[in-house]
């Protein structure tokens, strides 16, 4: 090529200007909101029409809402830890929630340490990660797992008035309601980072207890409810003393659901940033819940430890899930297919067209469902599988098997003929080879067996030191 035909051919192009020659586009941004405690059943998008959640029915609607998606683990930091890796406790290493001497402070240990989150993997590829709220997987006081911008009150719960945070490295006082100053925060980190790939990570402490505070105009919508998804039945013998006084009890209902209300007003202070900032088309924004909770469901109050031995009942295990983005992800649609919180991990990488590398082993067990959110046939028969401390269980999409350490009972459930896990069922062939089929799944996943379990975790267990 002669010097003025290259010279033409580059005239030529610049001339097209902007018609042809384009920046390619950038990866969109995530938002992904974690409320804690939090049942699929304590939602409006959900059916309980009481619930005061605008903002978490609005993402429904724009987006996909999975009516099947369970969190591993009924418990928080395990669970979070799942999100976080797509890794069974086991193979994470946190059996149960952390006690704060593992939280945070001198004592506390890193428990990702070696472990890849999904969060590493973005900020690998590029993106700049803020994290407000509840962390409660170690040195919670800490940025870490390729976060760069951190505010937090360390720990599982604490009161919701005048909360201390940490902001990055400071502490910071912030008065009135704690969820409040995590959409400040939340909206703080978008300004911050609006013209380059963001990822913000937002987990709510709400509903969690203590149910000390909760602003009036949260109260005010309920002062007249019936609390009509709060069902009233006798109170379980296995109840955990600590959570027994809430059944029945009126102000509890009325903070939890005040709680629920408090933390959907500050998801839309995120998206109305978002959409004042012409963003919220470039971002897919995804929310659910660290794990259930019964709220009179079963006679129980609280989560898996809700009840001694622990359980693995539908409300303590099924969370809200629901990934909103507008131009791929169709409108208005619903799924029923089983997902878990361990498959979070390679779907959202997946999602966004990056490769996660190696790592994670065989303890990573989650499958991408990306052709669901395309409204594609998923087609892979599923079961799940679920770990919280001497307690492991399958759930397919007929029966349930929760099998314990020796020393607890097990329980198989028909959850077709016996949704609410009332008749422990006496089928010693379907026992066996369900329990069969847990143990082979945990042993390719390098877990030892059930009655091992505790060489899984060097935490401090609660249920040991605190009675």
């Amino acid at each position: 090529m002669t010097i003025r035909a290259e010279i033409s051919r580059r005239s030529f192009v610049a001339g097209l200007g902007p018609a042809i020659v384009r920046a390619a586009p950038r990866r969109p941004n995530v938002v992904f909101f974690m409320t804690d405690d939090h049942g699929a059943w304590a939602n409006g998008a959900y059916g309980c029409g009481e619930m005061r959640t605008p903002n978490v029915d609005r993402l429904a609607r724009e987006g996909m809402k999975f009516t099947r998606a369970f969190a591993a683990t009924p418990v928080c930091s395990p669970s979070r830890m799942t999100w976080l890796t797509g890794m069974l406790p086991s193979g994470h290493g946190v059996q149960d929630w952390l006690l704060p001497k593992d939280a945070f402070g001198p004592e506390s240990r890193r428990w990702l340490e070696g472990k890849t989150g999904w969060s590493d993997v973005l900020a690998k590829h590029g993106y700049t990660l803020g994290m407000t709220g509840k962390w409660h997987m170690g040195q919670d006081e800490r940025a870490q797992s390729g976060f760069s911008y951190w505010a937090t009150v360390p720990g599982g719960s604490g009161p919701y008035k005048d909360a201390e945070f940490v902001v990055n490295g400071e502490k910071k006082r912030m008065d009135g309601f704690k969820e409040d100053a995590i959409g400040r925060f939340a909206t703080d980190f978008i300004d911050q980072n609006k013209s380059k790939p963001f990822c913000l990570m937002v987990p709510f402490y709400a509903p969690h207890t203590p149910y000390n505070f909760q602003p009036e105009e949260d109260r005010a919508a309920y002062e007249k409810a019936k609390f009509e998804c709060f069902p009233e039945v006798g109170v379980h013998p296995n109840q955990n003393r600590g959570l027994r006084q809430h059944h029945g009890n009126r102000s509890s209902k009325l903070a939890y659901s005040a709680l629920v209300t408090g933390m959907d007003r500050n998801i839309g202070r995120v998206l109305e940033r978002l959409e004042e900032l012409r963003l919220r088309e470039d971002t897919v924004v995804i929310f659910t819940a660290d794990q259930g909770w019964n709220a009179g469901h079963h006679g129980v109050w609280g989560k898996g430890n809700g009840t001694v031995p622990y359980n693995m009942y539908e409300e303590s295990i099924r969370v809200p899930l629901v990934w909103s983005h507008a131009g791929r992800i169709r409108a208005g649609a619903t799924t029923p297919e089983m997902v878990s919180s361990y498959d979070f991990f390679p779907t959202l990488v997946k999602y966004l067209g990056l490769d996660a590398g190696p790592g994670g082993g065989p303890s990573r067990v989650g499958k991408s469902y990306t052709e669901i959110l395309a409204g594609k046939k998923w087609g892979y028969p599923r079961e799940l599988y679920f770990e919280y401390s001497y307690v492991r269980a399958l759930r397919g999409d007929r029966y349930k098997w929760v099998e314990r350490t020796a020393e607890h009972p097990s329980e198989l459930y028909d959850l077709q003929s016996d949704p609410g896990e009332t008749r422990n069922l006496e089928d010693a062939a379907r026992r066996e080879g369900m329990s069969r089929q847990l143990w082979e799944f945990f042993r390719h996943a390098g877990a030892p067996a059930l009655d091992k379990w505790r060489s899984t975790t060097a935490q401090t267990l609660p249920a040991e030191n605190l009675g």
